[in-house]
């Protein structure tokens, strides 16, 4: 919609007022900061008025994990047979040489056209389709095994998060491997791969929500070194 239609979203809105809701934090998405220079350049220029809203970029620190020590955030698409983008596996190296957490956002599939119907000239739309924990944790071993540079193997501990915010809100830590078997129910899902640069009250807080807390402290203490013992 902001892709195609930023003209139409704009039309008039030199004369009167024109809202637009998004999901999350406006700035998160460089659509919409595209849209504000827009705004800018108009002649005359749009006045822009704009609403910091609840984000999953800063949501995340529900998993305990410290929002400092975040670095670059990725995001996982679904693989296709043709289709497997793995461009992200440089940035998760890079923040984990820093020993600094990656988010995970999760693709999001809503209004696809269905290729096959467009080809006849029908507009047939697919069903909605959301990414879940379990699926990513699956492409990123997938990714491993293509890369093999040890930075998202089936062992490397991770965090899932699921709804946010939601009453139902659920958090899920464990390995890759064990998460790419976890159904944390219906979306939206986010994955945190733990970095490194870790204090013992954020292992304190993760490890409550581990699926087996021996995998836990085993994975914990090969990875980031033992801690203090809980």
């Amino acid at each position: 919609m902001v892709e195609s239609s930023s003209d139409q979203i704009l039309a008039d809105a030199d004369k009167v007022d024109v809202a637009f809701l998004v999901v999350g934090d406006p700035f998160s998405a460089t659509t919409h900061t595209d849209l504000l220079l827009r705004c800018r350049q108009s002649t005359p220029p749009i006045p822009v008025r704009t609403l910091p809203a609840a984000s999953i970029l800063t949501g995340v620190g529900c998993t305990g994990l410290s929002l400092y020590n975040f670095g670059q955030t990725v995001s996982m698409v679904f693989f296709t047979d043709n289709w497997r983008p793995m461009s992200f596996y440089d940035r998760v190296a890079e923040n984990v040489k820093l020993g600094l957490h990656t988010l995970v956002l999760l693709d999001i599939k809503v209004k696809e056209p269905d290729l096959a119907m467009l080809a006849r000239g029908k507009v047939v739309y697919e069903k909605p389709r959301f990414m879940s924990v379990a699926q990513c944790a699956q492409q990123l071993v997938e990714t491993e095994e293509a890369k093999g540079e040890g930075i998202c193997g089936a062992e490397k501990l991770v965090v899932g998060v699921a709804r946010v915010g939601a009453d139902d809100q659920e958090i899920v830590a464990g390995t890759l491997g064990e998460l790419s078997e976890v159904d944390m129910g219906r979306p939206l899902h986010s994955l945190v791969l733990v970095g490194s640069r870790v204090h013992d009250l954020e292992r304190e807080f993760v490890r409550e929500y581990a699926v087996d807390k021996g995998t836990f402290d085993k994975a914990w203490d090969a990875q980031f070194g033992p801690g203090e013992k809980v």
